[in-house]
């Protein structure tokens, strides 16, 4: 999976949905480049701005898009962890 793929990925998982993809490009675009990083290193597409337990089960619930919506900062600040995915306005 490419960039563009992964950003399609994404729009449609968005789609029905009560967030949207950050529109900061830039900010995208660092959070790609550290999921492929964690691909490459773990094999899987973990999200960059979680801390991976290190057992295969945990790190397993990591994989991006994560379970963001149980986060605080979701409720709070209207964002997943790393900012990824925005509250639909």
């Amino acid at each position: 999976m490419n960039t563009e793929e992964l950003i399609a990925a994404w729009v449609r998982f968005t789609e029905d949905n009560d967030f949207v993809l950050n529109p900061d490009e830039s900010h995208v675009s660092t959070v790609i480049d550290g999921l492929f990083a964690n691909e490459k290193e773990y094999g899987l597409k973990l999200c960059p701005c979680r801390l991976r337990d290190g057992t295969r089960k945990l790190d397993l619930e990591l994989i991006c898009p994560c379970n963001f919506k149980t986060q605080d900062v979701w409720r709070d600040e209207g964002r997943c962890w790393c900012g990824l995915f925005i509250k639909r306005v």
